[in-house]
């Protein structure tokens, strides 16, 4: 179990061990947080970066509490999609048009149905990559970060950064394109 250590440490409230457990499960926990805000439609970006915090704020004052000998991971996961759903009842309800005409118009069922599938592939696929093309492409297309501070982060060269996500991108358009066509 690689997570002992790291548990240990954030026993012991090192914040060192905090950087490392956001670094190495920030992407785990945003997709997580994505999929029960989203419920197949999407979630504001601010919504999910506010819940995720939640999620690492509660490790933090939780930390005392965790097992060194299971996994971080699934305690991470069942905190995220608790947060999230809690983030959801919170939510008013949506304010709905007083006449048809008033009202913009909806996908159908099955485009809603073709869209949420679409929408889980594409997760799918992206949480299929390895580290650090995974934080690369979340990172830079979800959290809009600049390629610059990414790459730094993750001490990659920019040229390097920009190669792996051209190669990245053509991955996830061969693996999305399986067996259909993209939308």
């Amino acid at each position: 179990m690689e997570d002992t250590r790291l548990i240990q440490r954030l026993r012991r409230h090192s914040r060192a061990a905090l950087e490392e457990a956001i670094r190495r499960y920030t992407s785990y926990v945003s997709v997580t947080v994505w999929r029960t805000l989203s419920a197949g439609g999407s979630a504001p970006r601010e919504d999910v970066e506010e819940v995720v915090s939640d999620v690492f704020l509660s490790l933090w004052e939780h930390a005392g509490e965790l097992h060194a000998d299971k996994d971080l991971r699934p305690w991470l996961g069942a905190v995220a999609r608790n947060k999230a759903i809690d983030r959801l009842r919170r939510t008013p309800a949506p304010v709905l048009p007083l006449s048809e005409s008033d009202a913009a118009p909806q996908p159908g069922p099955q485009e809603t149905a073709e869209q949420r599938e679409w929408a889980e592939r594409l997760w799918q696929a992206v949480d299929a990559m390895d580290e650090p093309d995974r934080t690369l492409f979340l990172r830079y297309y979800w959290y809009g970060d600049k390629l610059k501070d990414v790459a730094r982060d993750l001490k990659l060269n920019l040229s390097t950064a920009k190669s792996r996500l051209l190669r990245g991108r053509k991955a996830l358009r061969e693996e999305l394109t399986k067996g259909g066509e993209c939308p």
